[in-house]
């Protein structure tokens, strides 16, 4: 294995003490096992260490024996972690990528765009990385046409790649050098609280004010910002004066309020599972919408990637397994991730899926959530508590099956226009999808979604299916409806099905 610079192992000797103090072995070892720089096996070690302190110091003992790219990524994981007083104690002495590590960016990344996306805290690629062309390509021809402040928005449901997508997009030297040679800044946000996003702000502020100053001695650092407000113009007089062609991603944006602290007329690449976030903020704004699965060839040649293997020789149950989840690139990965340490286990994580137990399907991966359940709770989680009673409901509705407003109007008892109003919102969350070819539009649920309401809901179909029943009972006490139209035939097709699954089946005699 490549040796570590010597700069760079120097640094981390004179920075050891520091970094031990202060630093928590446990926050950064995920990424630096999303890079690849970390074993399973590794963490297991360092985890073992019985105080804070000795994992620390476990972990850049481990550290001092590693290569370039374990230095990068982290650096890297202290940036994203913010410790962006750790990070810049190691920023002069960031190495450039081994000529192995170059093979990897064949693309159009080089040595420069390495270094330019390890200053801005870019993440690099999962160690199990396929690519989706025509997705990056898209990314990349809206960033091309950001030439003045604007937003492009990056959007999908939980698990489907936004994240990587964004960071592969960015990974191009004609991209950079033309567009954005100021350079490109990561944050990550996540759901944060005001004083969260404070730190993040302020770390990402002395980033910029510490790499301008390298490049300018005479320039000073300030003290860092006390309150919100002074954070959000700190960030606009940086992005405007020191670096006002550069590009701002915004990774995992949940609410309005918090993209509000970055409108400060700059040139942003977001990523959310909300679509509409970017409508609260001036300039111009486009966006790209993120499949929710992947191909099946690109599903299985990530699985076979986790075992070492070729697609064309994975077991049966694998294309069954991407056909399950739907390629879902979380699920894809976290299956594969587990595969790679029990090999023998395909049929296992198929029947899990199958049987919707996805507590069982967790490991720790490139993506922000170790297990299926947790990516689908927090979508539910941040809706208002009426909408989420709402959207509980649609756990009744069947797999495939696509239903119009009208059918959810009778459910919920509420006017056609209150209904697609809701029904936006869930679209606009990525909870929910429209089909668009019909008028009027038809709505459903991705498999994934609706599988974990079932499981979420369990011990309440019984009584779900029965308020489907009540509530059109209700409705049409005088008759049944007549019109023909897509309401007619739903009822028509599905009310004996939610009786039965109500145990009202007497009511059909």
């Amino acid at each position: 294995m490549a040796m570590m610079e010597e700069g760079a192992r120097s640094c981390l000797l004179q920075s050891r003490s520091s970094l031990e103090q202060d630093i928590r072995a446990s926050y950064l070892m995920d990424h630096m096992i999303s890079d690849g720089v970390l074993t399973g096996d590794e963490e297991d070690r360092i985890r073992s260490k019985p105080t804070r302190k000795e994992q620390a110091a476990a972990l850049l003992e481990l550290l001092l024996r590693k290569d370039n790219q374990a230095y990068i990524s982290f650096y890297n994981a202290l940036v994203r972690e913010s410790y962006g007083d750790l990070a810049s104690l190691l920023h002069n002495s960031l190495p450039l990528i081994s000529p192995e590590a170059e093979k990897s960016f064949s693309d159009g990344g080089t040595r420069y765009v390495q270094a330019v996306l390890s200053e801005g805290g870019v993440p690099q690629r999962p160690v199990v990385f396929v690519s989706r062309p025509a997705l990056v390509n898209r990314v990349r021809e809206k960033l091309y046409r950001l030439q003045e402040p604007g937003w492009v928005t990056v959007f999908g449901m939980a698990g489907s790649g936004k994240s990587v997508l964004a960071a592969e997009a960015v990974r191009d030297h004609a991209l950079i050098t033309e567009c954005f040679p100021g350079g490109v800044h990561w944050l990550s946000i996540g759901q944060l609280d005001r004083s969260d996003l404070l730190v993040r702000i302020q770390s990402l502020c002395f980033r910029l004010e510490q790499q301008s100053q390298e490049k300018d001695p005479s320039s000073s650092l300030h003290r860092s910002p006390g309150s919100l407000e002074e954070a959000k113009e700190r960030l606009r007089f940086l992005m405007l004066r020191r670096y006002p062609r550069s590009l701002l991603i915004l990774d995992d944006i949940w609410d309005s309020s918090v993209i509000k602290a970055f409108d400060i007329q700059c040139r942003v690449l977001l990523t959310t599972r909300d679509r509409s976030l970017a409508d609260c903020v001036s300039g111009s704004k486009s966006e790209v919408a993120v499949e929710s699965g992947l191909e099946e060839d690109q599903a299985l040649e990530i699985l076979a990637l986790y075992v070492n293997g070729k697609p064309q020789r994975l077991p049966e149950q694998a294309r069954s397994i991407v056909r399950e989840c739907k390629g879902s690139p979380l699920v894809v990965s976290l299956i594969g991730a587990l595969l790679r340490e029990f090999p023998d286990r395909w049929a296992y994580y198929l029947h899990t899926l199958q049987q919707k137990k996805f507590k069982r399907i967790r490991k720790s991966s490139s993506y922000d959530y170790d297990a299926l359940d947790q990516a689908m709770a927090a979508s539910i989680q941040v809706l208002s508590d009426e909408h989420r009673e709402l959207y509980i409901d649609l756990t009744v509705l069947e797999k495939d099956v696509k239903v119009p407003a009208k059918v959810l109007s009778v459910l919920w008892d509420l006017e056609p226009e209150e209904v697609e109003d809701v029904l936006q919102d869930f679209v606009n969350k990525s909870l929910l999808f429209r089909d668009c070819h019909h008028r009027p539009y038809l709505y459903y649920l991705h498999d994934l979604q609706l599988d974990f309401l079932a499981e979420m809901n369990r011990s309440g179909l019984e009584s779900l299916h029965t308020k489907v029943v009540r509530q059109y009972q209700q409705r049409y006490s005088q008759g049944p409806p007549t019109s023909g139209d897509e309401e007619c035939l739903y009822w028509f097709r599905f009310l004996t099905y939610h009786m039965a699954k109500a145990n009202l089946t007497q009511e059909m005699v």
